[in-house]
């Protein structure tokens, strides 16, 4: 995807802080006046080249995705609905289609198994058994409400008490973001439970360290380090902090500004506005959404989250430390699962630094030795399975079709 927006953004971009929503930088150090004045310049700047510009999308590729979205619809209603206990907790899992061999979609941050709608049916329509759990705090599964319950161990605990509740000795693992975590460590610690591995978004580092520059501190330390105190990952930290945050703003309007950024820079969060003071300013604008994602979609995720808050949702974060630890004894062990690994070139996770590095040079491939292939979707952010569905698929089909049941 071209970026017509580029001189707006250099118009934005001056010796001072910045949040980075809807693919553009905010200066949050200017006054609030300045600020909703550089919003309404920038929507109506995007509006403009929206409607004008070839380079976003084709008239062709809307009508493309508009009929898989209601081709999808009828599908939708295929999906069953189960609540499972396992491993102490009741899990709320999604599930549609027959088949030897069944695909486990993991969701990441801040989704739900909506996430992989479109993966489910598509999939289920070629044989697999599709089966998309809510994770541990999320949706219809219970949310514990100690902070330590979300380390590493006991949510790989929820993935293999899932599989055994339903019957199912081997899988095949998806992963997106948190979900791809829980995927890597499923594999490293349980690989007798997957068959092969498509993971999107995050890629594996020892002891989940993100930050490959810097791979001796634990991960929150120097993510504080990199980008300060700012970062929406130090931001999670402090119970209840960012809970009072989120619920100061329109639920709906905050999933529509998370799930649309393209922009692939750090996230930051000043604490002198906040999540909820962005929201505010964007609210008095409206929000165009994109082809791929609808009012519908972002209704089904504002309700549930609005019903369940954000706290279990961000126990992950806050436990990241405790993981790390957790994970010690595994220093050096490699993942030997067979693996394709996913990423968009505008993903925010793609940009962290010496993250291409490692992907693209040896180290990646020392830690995950049967990695068979790594993509880089041009043109696509952090969602990239709701954002390009059908690519998506084809890419988990192709790699998993090499080792399905005959």
């Amino acid at each position: 995807m071209g970026r017509p927006y580029a001189k707006l953004e250099l118009y934005l971009v001056f010796k001072c802080r910045f949040a980075f929503f809807l693919s553009h930088p905010v200066c949050l150090s200017c006054s609030t006046k300045t600020a909703e004045l550089r919003i309404h310049r920038l929507l109506l700047f995007k509006r403009r080249f929206v409607s004008s510009s070839s380079s976003l999308h084709s008239p062709n590729s809307f009508d493309s995705e508009r009929k898989e979205s209601q081709g999808n619809a009828g599908q939708m209603e295929k999906i069953q609905h189960a609540t499972v206990r396992t491993n102490g907790i009741n899990m709320h899992v999604a599930s549609v289609g027959e088949g030897p061999d069944t695909i486990l979609f993991l969701h990441g941050f801040p989704e739900l198994w909506y996430s992989w709608r479109h993966q489910m049916v598509s999939l289920a329509a070629l044989g697999y058994r599709a089966v998309a759990p809510d994770l541990r705090g999320y949706g219809g599964t219970d949310a514990p409400p100690s902070v330590e319950s979300y380390a590493a161990f006991h949510v790989v605990g929820d993935v293999v008490g899932l599989l055994d509740a339903l019957g199912i000795g081997r899988v095949f693992a998806v992963g997106h973001d948190w979900g791809a975590i829980i995927a890597w460590c499923l594999c490293l610690l349980r690989p007798d439970r997957v068959k092969a591995l498509v993971n999107t978004s995050v890629t594996w580092f020892r002891r989940l360290m993100w930050f490959p520059s810097d791979p001796e501190r634990k991960p929150v330390e120097t993510a504080r380090a990199m980008y300060g105190d700012d970062y929406y990952i130090c931001s999670f930290q402090k119970p209840g902090e960012i809970e009072e945050d989120f619920a100061k703003a329109d639920t709906a309007v905050l999933m529509k500004v998370i799930l649309t950024n393209r922009n692939p820079s750090p996230l930051r969060v000043p604490k002198d506005l906040g999540f909820s003071g962005l929201i505010k300013l964007f609210e008095q604008h409206q929000v165009e959404l994109p082809s791929w994602l609808t009012e519908d979609d972002i209704k089904y995720f504002a309700a549930e989250f609005s019903r369940t808050g954000f706290t279990g949702a961000v126990n992950y974060y806050r436990c990241l430390d405790l993981s790390s630890e957790l994970l010690a004894p595994w220093d050096g062990v490699p993942i030997k699962v067979p693996t394709k690994f996913i990423v968009g070139d505008l993903d925010l996770t793609y940009h962290i630094p010496g993250v291409k590095e490692y992907i693209h040079g040896d180290g990646f491939k020392r830690a995950v030795p049967n990695l068979e292939q790594v993509v880089v979707m041009e043109g696509a952010a952090h969602f990239l399975q709701q954002e390009k569905p059908e690519e998506v698929t084809a890419h988990i089909h192709d790699f998993f079709k090499k080792f399905s049941s005959p």
